[in-house]
């Protein structure tokens, strides 16, 4: 497989989730698989989030997270060392909307619009979904130039009783060097329409 690269690097911002095994840990070594990568550099990495599962109900409760990353990888490039990433983790998909080891989504990359069989950016449902959205708050800086920094907060600001603002904490340990030691995974009370988020990495 050929990996396309541009000498101009783009920030890009990724949905993390896992529901099988040790979520957190699982989390951070997808992170850290990511980082591994010569074209790819962590930038900055949100608090874990404990959310219902929604659309497939009988499985175990979700933790969710989002990260910002620095590319000089093309997004099909970088969708492709993501679904590498799943694979090395153990993920198998075997029930739409069900249990997974981890989940990777490509959301935004600097305002980018793409529609192929296999990528749509940005990602198609990320502005209806707290699970994606409140995590994103963490790590989008006001100063954002591409306009993510506004969509996301106005989207917050129209849901109603989607739980965006009802989470409870409890501290974990130290994840990603990204990520402070001081980390914490909250518990998050979701909407049920808001497992049905489509997986960018296949659209389905």
């Amino acid at each position: 497989m050929t990996i396309q690269s541009s000498t101009d690097a783009s920030v890009a911002y990724i949905a993390l989730g896992a529901n099988l095994g040790d979520r957190e840990v699982t989390l951070k070594e997808a992170i850290s698989f990511l980082n591994e990568h010569p074209e790819i550099s962590i930038l900055r990495c949100s608090n874990m989030y404990e959310t219902d599962p929604v659309g497939y109900a009988d499985q175990p409760d979700f933790v969710n997270m989002a990260i910002a990353l620095r590319t000089t990888l093309e997004p099909g490039a970088l969708l492709d060392v993501m679904l590498q990433t799943e694979h090395a983790l153990g993920r198998e998909r075997l029930i739409r909307w069900g249990p997974r080891t981890v989940d990777l989504d490509l959301l935004w990359v600097e305002g980018q619009q793409l529609s192929t069989p296999h990528l749509i950016l940005p990602h198609p449902r990320m502005f209806e979904r707290a699970f994606v959205l409140v995590p994103l708050v963490d790590i989008v800086p006001a100063e954002e130039a591409t306009g993510l920094y506004r969509r996301v907060h106005d989207a917050l600001e129209q849901m109603d009783d989607k739980g965006a603002s009802d989470f409870g904490k409890h501290a974990i340990g130290p994840a990603h060097p990204c990520v402070p030691e001081t980390e914490r995974i909250h518990s998050a009370r979701v909407g049920s329409s808001d497992r049905d988020f489509i997986s960018n990495s296949r659209c389905d």
